[in-house]
């Protein structure tokens, strides 16, 4: 494994280093939500419907937690839906049985979608190793979906560990993620919508499916953003809305930054090419629907 320590402060990192190695790994850490070995593995614990096993995985780590503490570090979640299977999944299966299920199924997926040779690969654990080292550097504070993944201990086997380090960084992002949005005033729903005018977003389709909104919620979130002059009368973003948007970003850059500095630009640079080469692999794979992306 390559051993790198942080770069000198004479060594830039890239304004968008980070938002481009977060990508690389947040993508690998989704395609567990998708794989139909979560599913499987649930099942075996008595968790069967395909929203609580969503709430279970993402959740299990903050401990037998109720509807308004998950609706509040999901942001995006309409409480009515979470509050239809949280908390009575923990009485299905505890949070130590699901986390225990979601390794299980992580571990099958990773095989599928990547290969042995490559769970195997000197690449696995060194890209293991350097995202471990960026989160390092992570901080608990106001972070709670994170700080609830820190305290589970770092998996022995190289894939494991990397999928819990993409989990670590993720979640770090995330939570700070959610700061801005609330600083932009966007509520639920009109973060969903301004993020898929993005045609970078989920498509309504599984917004609906995923996250208990309504049509008639979705066009009420519209309508208020057209009144802030965020979108069009086609629905798609404004100048300002594309100005929004962009400074969402940027400013989640800035709260997200410390684990990218601290790995320095090298590492972020290796890591982000490891971290392509994965979830490259994962696509070809089918590692998400077709239609999960997009405006439509």
């Amino acid at each position: 494994m390559t051993s790198l320590t942080p770069s000198s402060p004479a060594a830039t990192l890239h304004p968008r280093a980070g938002r481009r190695c977060h990508n690389m790994l947040n993508s690998l850490h989704s395609t567990h939500y998708f794989s139909p070995d979560v599913g499987r593995e649930l099942a075996g614990i008595g968790i069967t419907n395909p929203r609580a096993v969503n709430f279970a995985v993402r959740t299990a780590a903050m401990g037998p937690v109720g509807a308004g503490a998950v609706t509040a570090a999901f942001y995006n979640y309409k409480y009515d839906l979470v509050a239809e299977h949280v908390p009575a999944i923990w009485s299905v299966a505890s949070p130590e049985d699901v986390l225990a299920a979601r390794a299980r199924a992580v571990d099958a997926t990773l095989r599928r979608l990547l290969g042995e040779e490559a769970i195997a690969s000197p690449e696995m654990a060194e890209a293991a190793e350097l995202a471990l080292r960026a989160a390092e550097a992570c901080s608990r504070s106001g972070r709670p979906l994170y700080a609830a993944h820190a305290d589970l201990a770092v998996p022995e086997q190289p894939h494991l560990a990397y999928f819990h380090a993409a989990t670590l960084l993720r979640e770090h992002r995330g939570d700070g993620h959610l700061a801005v949005l609330l600083n932009a005033e966007l509520d639920a729903v009109e973060a969903l919508v301004s993020h898929t005018a993005t045609g970078k977003g989920m498509t309504p389709k599984w917004i609906f499916t995923t996250r208990g909104w309504t049509q008639e919620d979705w066009d009420a979130a519209v309508e208020r953003l057209r009144a802030r002059g965020l979108l069009d009368g086609a629905g798609e973003l404004t100048e300002a809305g594309v100005a929004l948007r962009g400074d969402i970003e940027e400013a989640t850059d800035r709260l997200d930054r410390a684990p990218y500095e601290h790995l320095g630009a090298a590492g972020v640079e290796r890591l982000t090419e490891l971290g392509s080469a994965f979830i490259g692999a994962a696509l070809t794979a089918g590692a998400f629907p077709a239609d999960l992306l997009g405006k439509a």
